[in-house]
């Protein structure tokens, strides 16, 4: 579908634009009283965000991100699905999924009476998704733009057999001064720790970052929040349908190694993701379905 069709059959003017981004993709300008925020719907992707009036915006973007097939975009919100992390079944098939590298279809587009942008985007499963992972499903991606940025996640089991998924928002904050930077909410939770083996330990006190960091924390509350001292804000999550999160840093050594980020970028970004991981696997039976939501504020 090209630009125009889009525009044609989902674009609100004013409001809602579609537009050919990098790498020749579709992306989507969403701007109204309350909030802009630009979206991909090649891997169904929010890559910016920002609330009116504020200076900065939520989410991290790599300057040096992926725009093409078969790669995943650095920076934003990717949806890791249905499995987080490396191949459950140790087939080699890719970490967290295979919806963060693929054209997602435009479900619909809205305008709510109190100003807010509502966009759905969606996949169901083909010959190519079942080659890959046996299962029949419906996946929609409802975003909300107004005063908070509103993710669910739905998944729905199309098929006549339960399959059990992870998944996850993986989402990138941007931060003024990573060494400025902690999470709270997390105090006392137990925390797989992937830097160190996946040895189980205790979090004390909030979140700080000072070298590379991949956790997933367990039985966690439905409410974090990322003080970001440098820029002055605290960033509000709020999440239902998750048990788990995990909070990642790169830090400078795994920066530099990666081509889609610079070598400093570590020192700008932090991940606090909404998750179902670990032991926090979902099971859905047939003709069933089941919500992974998110809403984040700046304050």
């Amino acid at each position: 579908m090209n630009i125009e069709q889009f525009n044609a059959d989902h674009g609100i003017v004013g409001q809602i634009e579609f537009f050919e981004g990098q790498g020749g993709l579709p992306f989507i300008r969403a701007s109204n009283a309350k909030a802009n925020a630009l979206i991909s719907v090649y891997a169904g992707q929010v890559l910016a965000y920002r609330p009116a009036g504020k200076a900065d915006d939520l989410m991290f973007l790599s300057e040096k991100a992926y725009y093409q097939a078969g790669k995943a975009i650095k920076g934003g919100v990717p949806i890791c699905w249905p499995w987080f992390g490396s191949d459950p079944e140790g087939k080699g098939r890719p970490a967290h999924g295979f919806v963060r590298n693929r054209m997602w279809d435009v479900i619909d587009t809205a305008v709510s009476v109190n100003g807010e942008a509502r966009i759905v985007l969606g996949l169901t499963d083909t010959p190519e998704t079942r080659s890959i992972w046996p299962h029949a499903f419906v996946l929609r991606l409802e975003i909300t733009i107004g005063e908070t940025l509103g993710l669910a996640l739905i998944t729905r089991n199309s098929g006549d057999q339960p399959f059990s998924i992870t998944q996850a928002f993986h989402t990138y904050f941007g931060v003024g001064d990573i060494h400025q930077t902690s999470v709270s909410g997390l105090e006392g939770k137990s925390y797989i720790d992937k830097v160190d083996g996946g040895q189980q330990k205790i979090q004390s006190g909030a979140v700080t970052i000072n070298t590379e960091v991949d956790r997933i924390y367990l039985d966690v509350a439905n409410e974090l929040v990322i003080h970001d001292a440098a820029r002055k804000r605290n960033v509000r999550i709020t999440s239902q349908g998750s048990r788990s999160a995990v909070i990642w840093n790169p830090w400078a050594k795994i920066a530099s190694e990666m081509a889609d980020l610079q070598d400093d970028d570590y020192l700008r970004l932090l991940c606090v993701e909404t998750t179902n991981a670990a032991s926090d696997v979902v099971t859905i039976q047939p003709g069933s379905e089941f919500r992974l939501t998110a809403q984040y504020r700046s304050e």
